[in-house]
């Protein structure tokens, strides 16, 4: 049975609701594509859900229409989209033309009319028809069979408005075609449609309530309320007859378009994908592989690899021909968390051995091993007593390298972005057998498996090599980023004693102490209720006790951070309340959190995450041991809790001011230069400058500031954020940072000069290579461009940073293994080094750690550090 059904998007309309409602994305050439992902992800999920047999995308042409030549200043005060929505438009309707959905566009028609008169004609012809629009002008076409879906976004999703006529008629109290009179007496200032003056919506629906039309309200003139609109609408009514004309939609347009020849096909069809490839939507990419589609033609359309599930006899003889000086792509398969498998390619040999007992001889090879994810490998590895040697290429953290804001970093994401299309599972019967009984089916599955992904690795690695290559990163690779991942990998599997009777007492000491302010912050609030309730306590702070609120959101009064910090200065209860927000924060997230994370040897292992953020930082996950609170004295209380292991001591190493050394080495301040030469306490050096005031007159306060201001700059930081930072107006803040400037010229020509280069390029990058993309620089959007530019200020310094950890990490790493000692690093938390130190070699630690972390790298002003000792990392820092 034909489908029936018809669906009309608003083509202009839609992109540019997707534009606005989604961050910057671009190319790796920098090509904007957020409005084209934003507007195929709306129009994927109608099509999901109305299931039209027949579709059409309707765009306005820049020709004037039969609207401007009534009234010449139609439109007239619509801005122009911006460049980056501009160059857009053009990619959408080739796109849309490859995906086989039909454009319609006429010279002297909106796109309003063409969706009109289309509707009506397919409602005639006994079609459904769904309209799909920002513009609400479309409710007037609604009947019973043409819905009109308006899209909006709430708490960022995006759910649709609908209307039937009826709908229209229950929400709004009069028709569709009455709503045309509603618009010509109210007008439209996006369309810059005048209406009658002083007549605004509330007015103008309740006349149309009353009269239905214009000309009738216009008739009885003299009977309308309230006196100043009957009076304006006498006066304006020819106003109001042409602003009717013009918001009236056509339903007869002179267009040539047969409903039959709109019907849908596949859209995700060879030449939709291979568009899809070209402009790097792999969301899309993704949803086509799901339904099973592939691009005919393209780098994607590979034949699936063929291997072989072998015995382990035949695996050795695998192993016997793979030349010393080979390269091999290897694939383990995992099922909980233990090896079911390794798969392996040497040449065009591709095999599956269906255990884990005769793999050591492959990992311990000489030959180079090419992985995605080895860190992972090496510690399922460990747990076998195996270890892996000659590990020449990891595909997670060069493609981390090549792009490192990308979304998504999983194999098939390499796959989707290299080869344009994810991994193809092939079927069973591409893995043959020999000698070997028939395998289960999960032993197919998992070797099926393990060849799509070598297949992937195998074809991925040289591409990378030369990109790797082009981009000069080739030295951070293989010297930073690569040996980086071992130290790491071992770090893990180390991990850190920790005194869970500590950890508990201490949780106790927190429960203690918020059953105390609960009780103490419902006396002063006069009930009880719910502290952790944002609604209740609102209703309490700002109603109940008749407290001044300071900000309001969609949902009510804000009681944030922010909010309460102000409060507290003349509210007791805000006190209270945020001092339970810090302790139920630290019982949940760290204490539960801590206590649920340890093993049976008394031990927390967390993973650290080597190709996550923007800057290159190492963070730390399950659990983020990088966000055990210092800031705090209740806070740094909690690092009591983690010790040595017997006939060990922590010796802990942190760089000082590392950042703002790179600053110093970047903008070659003499000022700066010259304090850390001379080790002076650069703050201090600031504030004297800042406040103009005699360096042995700077008051605690003044430092307090200036070092604020100097990190702050490092960031990018606002007048505004500053002003709430230092507890002063935004004004003084402003004050601050010019004359910070004005001190340091060198630091603004930097920083000035950073952005520039950025902006030129399309990314920021670090003295040793290392890139950040930022297309949020070529947006238009004031806060999406000064975030650009912050992140284009920071991330050279930031970014260094991280790499002379990474560097000092690798040198101190080999050093304590090339003198043979016990000692051992097992943390890393920023700019900081935490080694369990064996006992006896404290201060040796103590000299390679100095010596590694100060030569790490040259810079034009020394780097220094501080090393303490302790038996738990509280004491030792």
């Amino acid at each position: 049975m034909e489908n029936k059904k018809l669906m009309l998007l608003d083509g202009l309309s839609l992109i540019n609701r997707a534009f606005y409602a989604l961050p910057p994305l671009t190319t790796k050439d920098g090509l904007p594509t957020n409005a084209i992902i934003g507007f195929l992800n709306i129009m994927l999920k109608l099509i999901d859900d109305e299931i039209p047999g027949y579709a059409a995308v309707a765009f306005d042409l820049p020709a004037p229409t039969f609207r401007h030549q009534r009234f010449d200043a139609y439109k007239a005060t619509r801005k122009s989209f911006p460049d980056e929505l501009k160059q857009q438009i053009p990619l959408l309707k080739e796109l849309l033309v490859a995906m086989d959905i039909a454009i319609v566009q006429a010279e002297g028609y909106e796109a309003d009319d063409i969706m009109g008169t289309l509707a009506v004609r397919a409602e005639a012809d006994g079609y459904n028809v769904t309209v799909v629009t920002g513009d609400r002008d479309l409710l007037q076409i609604a009947t019973k069979r043409i819905k009109i879906r308006i899209p909006k976004t709430s708490k960022g999703q995006t759910t649709t408005e609908d209307y039937f006529a009826a709908d229209f008629v229950e929400k709004m109290g009069i028709t569709p075609r009455e709503y045309i009179d509603m618009k010509a007496l109210m007008g439209d200032a996006s369309d810059n449609i005048p209406g009658v003056p002083s007549i605004g919506e509330k007015t103008a629906l309740k006349i149309i309530q009353e009269y239905s039309d214009i000309e009738t309200a216009i008739a009885n003139v003299d009977a309308i309320k309230p006196p100043r609109a009957a009076k304006n609408l006498a006066e304006f009514a020819d106003q109001a007859r042409l602003s009717k004309e013009l918001a009236t939609i056509m339903l007869d347009a002179e267009i040539d378009v047969a409903i039959d020849n709109l019907q849908l096909g596949d859209i995700m069809n060879p030449n939709a994908l291979e568009q899809f490839r070209r402009l790097e939507l792999k969301s899309m990419l993704k949803r086509a592989q799901a339904a099973g589609a592939t691009v005919v033609g393209a780098t994607s359309d590979r034949p699936s690899p063929t291997g072989r599930i072998i015995s382990p006899t035949e695996w050795q003889d695998f192993l016997s021909i793979i030349a010393p000086d080979a390269t091999c792509a290897y694939r383990l398969s995992i099922e909980n968390n233990e090896i079911a498998g390794l798969a392996a390619q040497y040449d065009e040999k591709l095999v599956y051995l269906p255990e884990n007992s005769d793999i050591a001889r492959f990992f311990e090879g000489s030959f180079k091993k090419v992985a995605f994810d080895a860190k992972k490998d090496i510690n399922i590895l460990r747990r076998h007593g195996i270890t892996m040697h000659n590990l020449v290429f990891d595909l997670l953290l060069a493609g981390y390298l090549l792009n490192n804001v990308k979304d998504g970093d999983s194999l098939n994401d390499v796959s989707l972005e290299y080869l344009g299309s994810g991994i193809a599972m092939p079927t069973p019967s591409t893995a043959q057998l020999s000698l070997l009984d028939e395998p289960t089916d999960t032993t197919q599955e998992a070797a099926d498996a393990a060849f799509a992904q070598i297949g992937v690795i195998s074809q991925v690695h040289p591409m990378m090599v030369a990109e790797l290559e082009e981009q000069n990163l080739n030295s951070l690779y293989h010297d930073v980023e690569m040996p980086l991942l071992h130290v790491l990998a071992d770090m893990e599997g180390l991990g850190v004693l920790v005194d869970g009777d500590f950890i508990r007492s201490y949780g106790e000491k927190l429960t203690t102490t918020i059953d105390r302010l609960t009780t103490e912050i419902h006396e002063m609030a006069g009930s009880e209720f719910n502290i952790n309730s944002t609604k209740q306590l609102a209703k309490v702070l700002f109603e109940d006790m008749g407290i001044r609120s300071i900000k309001k959101t969609k949902t009510g009064h804000s009681t944030n951070v922010e909010v309460l910090e102000k409060l507290s200065r003349d509210h007791e209860i805000a006190r209270k309340i945020l001092e339970y927000r810090s302790h139920t924060k630290l019982r949940s997230t760290y204490v539960d959190g801590l206590l649920a994370a340890i093993e049976s040897d008394g031990k927390i292992r967390t993973t650290f995450n080597q190709a996550l953020t923007a800057t290159g930082r190492l963070s730390s996950a399950e659990p983020n041991l990088q966000n055990i609170p210092v800031r705090t004295s209740l806070g740094r209380e909690l690092r009591r809790g983690f010790v040595p292991s017997d006939g060990f001591t922590f010796v802990d190493a942190d760089y000082s001011q590392i950042e703002l050394r790179v600053l110093a080495h970047l903008s070659q301040d003499e000022t700066f230069l010259e304090a850390f030469r001379q080790n002076q306490d650069i703050h201090r050096i600031t504030a004297a400058r800042v406040f103009h005031v005699p360096f042995d007159e700077v008051t605690d306060e003044m430092r307090r500031m200036s070092k604020a201001v100097n990190f702050g700059i490092v960031y990018g930081i606002s007048a505004y954020s500053l002003s709430e930072d230092i507890k002063v107006s935004v004004r003084e803040a402003e004050g601050f940072i010019d004359n910070y400037f004005a001190r340091y010229p060198d630091v603004k020509q930097y920083i000035d000069a950073a952005v520039a280069s950025a902006k030129a390029k399309g990314y920021a990058e670090t003295i040793f290579g290392r890139r950040r993309n930022i297309p949020e620089l070529a947006q238009a959007n004031f806060n999406t461009r000064s975030f650009g530019e912050r992140a284009a200020m920071n991330m050279p310094v930031q970014g260094a940073a991280a790499d002379i950890i990474k560097i000092a990490m690798i040198k101190v790493y080999k050093r304590l293994h090339d003198e043979g000692l016990g000692s051992r690093l097992i943390l890393q938390v920023h700019d900081e080094l935490l080694i369990e130190a064996k006992i006896g070699e404290e201060e040796r630690v103590k000299a390679i750690l100095k010596d590694e972390m100060e030569r790490a790298v040259d810079l034009s002003v020394p780097m220094s550090i501080d090393i303490n000792t302790g038996k738990s990392w509280y004491d030792a820092k």
